[in-house]
């Protein structure tokens, strides 16, 4: 054999680089046959849309735990209760959780886009959170009364703060490292799993007793939340970045100024916000229904559990299935899961008042799943919509105009409270429930921004 032969041989036994098990987890979960589609993102972070994924994957179901293991909603209230702080303070935790999330983010968006790589903001905002959350479970375990209560409630606004820094960053840095018909099922499949992980919670608590073990319980929830976050920052590290645009990195008020002018000039973005305030009527709902339960429950552990099981269970169904569902129409996930929530609201009116026997157990249980279904749907369609919707010169102002707008319209929708010191909680119900079908119905006049394959 001549030497020619020789080496055309060797060229045809030269073996095709191999894969690595990430990409091919990749193409598993996304169907991708080349974890190379690439749509929206430079095409520098093409190769690294793999790694990215699961880096984005693990560090967002990490800190949906955490937010679950300390919610504001079901936990917290819980917690001030068993420390005889004031109710005062329960109607507080609420509102402070979401507007200081939403509130500053317009300030702090202008200092955002002057960092060509944004996720050491994310990384930074969770660890601040992991420390706020940390001190919280200190003083649930060295303080009681309003003491105890009013530490919490301070602390609750600098975790709100943080988590702030993290929403108004992590958008940017999805729409920097994940393709445009990848982030739905990303943020749904990450729910999903959070919501798996949340059922089993609530089942565990049926095993602690009330008076023995409730101080442990407390301390373990909101130290594990500060451990999840602290884990989480340490996975964003992993995220590999490409450099982005930095205009609109000067002046903060100006800056703010020149974002809020986003709302005159784009007429989709305008749109999008007041569909968004409208769709509040289901955010706010949750609680309302947590009051109704609680009026049978007693306030023991073990409805807690069921309220964190139906939680649960509601991410775990849904939330998947959800983000499929965005990756082809995020505003047509906005008009079902609204429209769910209401005529849901006006169902639960019905029964208070004409079959109250059957919002008990496992039949209000149900309620509050449908309910977290439907809340599940809300908030992922509109997260995708918005980061589908923005480019990435605009997306970080988008988002810090939007969640500023929507903090301050839940600071006043938290005042619909005052309905129910006068007509009752199910009344409360009930017009949230009609605000949530005209919601939907605003809803359906967005414009298509989803790209499905």
């Amino acid at each position: 054999m001549n030497q020619q032969s020789i080496d055309s041989t060797q060229t045809l036994q030269t073996p095709r680089p191999r894969r690595s098990p990430i990409d091919s987890l990749y193409d598993l979960i996304t169907g991708d046959e080349d974890a190379r589609v690439c749509k929206d993102i430079p095409s520098e972070s093409c190769n690294d849309q793999p790694r990215n994924f699961f880096a984005y994957l693990l560090a967002n179901l990490l800190t949906k735990v955490a937010d679950e293991l300390a919610s504001a909603k079901l936990v917290l209230p819980w917690l001030i209760g068993w420390l005889g702080a004031p109710a005062l303070i329960v109607g507080l935790l609420v509102p402070i959780r979401e507007a200081g999330v939403l509130l500053p983010q317009l300030a702090v968006a202008a200092t955002i886009r002057r960092l060509p790589v944004r996720k050491w903001v994310w990384i930074i905002g969770s660890l601040a959170s992991a420390i706020a959350l940390a001190l919280m479970a200190l003083a649930a375990a060295t303080f009681t009364g309003a003491l105890a209560g009013w530490i919490i409630v301070g602390l609750l606004a600098l975790f709100s703060l943080m988590r702030g820094l993290c929403s108004v960053s992590a958008k940017d840095v999805l729409g920097k490292t994940v393709s445009k018909a990848r982030r739905g099922h990303l943020m749904g499949l990450a729910a999903g799993i959070a919501g798996t992980l949340t059922l089993a919670l609530g089942l565990a608590l049926q095993f602690f007793d009330e008076d023995d073990s409730s101080s442990l319980l407390f301390i373990l929830l909101l130290g594990g939340a500060a451990l999840s976050f602290a884990l989480a920052a340490g996975v964003f590290v992993l995220i590999r970045e490409q450099p982005g645009a930095t205009e609109g990195g000067g002046n903060a008020l100006s800056a703010a100024l020149e974002s809020i002018g986003l709302l005159r000039t784009d007429a989709t973005f305008r749109y999008f916000v007041l569909v968004r305030t409208a769709l509040l009527s289901v955010a706010l709902a949750p609680p309302f229904y947590v009051l109704l339960a609680e009026q049978d429950s007693g306030g023991d552990l073990g409805a807690l559990g069921l309220l964190i099981i139906a939680s649960g269970l509601a991410n775990s169904l849904s939330a998947p299935l959800w983000g499929r569902f965005s990756d082809r129409s995020a505003r047509l996930v906005m008009v079902v899961a609204a429209a769910l929530a209401g005529l849901l609201g006006i169902l639960t009116w019905a029964l208070e008042h004409f079959a109250a026997s059957l919002l008990t157990g496992l039949g209000f249980g149900l309620l509050f799943l449908l309910l977290g279904i439907a809340h599940a749907g809300v908030r992922l369609g509109r997260k995708v919509y918005l980061v589908d919707m923005a480019s990435s010169e605009t997306r970080a102002s988008m988002v810090a105009v939007s969640n500023t707008v929507i903090g301050l319209a839940m600071l006043a929708g938290g005042l619909i409270g005052l309905l129910g010191d006068l007509f009752g909680t199910a009344f409360v119900i009930l017009v949230l429930g009609i605000a949530a079908l005209a919601a939907a119905l605003s809803a359906l006049g967005l414009r298509e921004v989803s790209e499905p394959d």
